[in-house]
C-alpha cells in the first residue's frame, strides 16, 4: 500500500474509532465519511462493509487478546488466568458500543469480515477454559462457545446504561458460577480490582 493511501486509511480508522465510541457501531457510514472529510465512495473503497471497517479497527485488540490468552496459558493459576482474560475481553468489547452483537453474529457468518478474528479469539478463550477444567478449577459442562456467549452477555450488560452499574457485580456472580469452589472462596481484591478465586 502506498504511503498516502495508508495515511488516508489510518485517518479513516481514527475518525471511525471516535465516531463508534461516541455513537456505537450503528453510526452511519456516511457520517463517518463526513467527519473524515471524504466522500462515502472513498470510505467504501477502503472498507466495503461495516464489518470490514470494524474488523480493521479492532484488529490490534483482537491480536492483543489472543496473545494475552497464549501468555496466560503458562500461568500458575488456571482459574485466575481464565477470569482475568474474560474480564479483559468484556472490558474491551464495551469500548465500542454494540460491537458484541456484530461479533456474535459473525461467529456463524463465514462471509463476515469479523468471522476469522472472532473464531480465533473464541479458540484462545477455549484453550484457557480447557486448561482450567483440566486443573479441576472450572466446571466441565461448558465449552468455548458457552464462554464466548458469557462474554457477549456480560458485554451487553455494560452496553446498557440502566444496567451498566450492575455489570461488575454480575461479572463476579457469573465467574463464581463457573469456578469450582468459588462460592466458598468468594471475591477477593487483586491489583486494585475484584477477582474471583476458587
Amino acid at each position: 500500500m502506498r504511503a498516502d493511501a495508508r495515511k488516508n486509511r489510518d485517518h479513516l480508522l481514527a475518525v471511525a474509532g471516535a465516531a463508534i465510541t461516541e455513537e456505537g457501531v450503528d453510526v452511519s457510514l456516511r457520517d463517518i465519511a463526513r467527519r473524515a472529510d471524504v466522500g462515502l465512495a472513498t470510505l467504501l473503497r477502503h472498507f466495503p462493509t461495516r464489518e470490514a471497517l470494524l474488523e480493521a479497527l479492532l484488529r490490534t485488540s483482537f491480536d492483543e487478546l489472543t496473545a494475552k490468552a497464549g501468555a496466560l496459558e503458562a500461568s500458575d493459576s488456571p482459574d485466575d488466568a481464565l477470569v482475568s482474560w474474560v474480564r479483559d475481553c468484556v472490558a474491551w468489547t464495551t469500548e465500542y458500543r454494540g460491537a458484541i452483537a456484530l461479533m456474535a453474529a459473525a461467529m456463524e457468518d463465514t462471509d463476515s469480515a469479523l468471522h476469522a478474528s472472532c473464531v480465533t479469539l473464541r479458540a484462545a478463550g477455549a484453550r484457557l477454559l480447557t486448561r482450567a477444567q483440566d486443573a479441576g478449577a472450572v466446571r466441565t459442562d461448558i465449552d468455548g462457545a458457552d464462554l464466548f456467549a458469557l462474554v457477549a452477555a456480560l458485554a451487553w450488560l455494560g452496553d446498557q446504561p440502566s444496567l451498566a452499574p450492575r455489570a461488575d457485580r454480575l461479572f463476579d456472580v457469573v465467574a463464581s458460577a463457573i469456578l469450582v469452589g468459588a462460592a466458598s472462596g468468594g471475591v477477593v481484591e487483586a491489583e486494585g480490582r475484584p477477582r474471583v478465586r476458587g
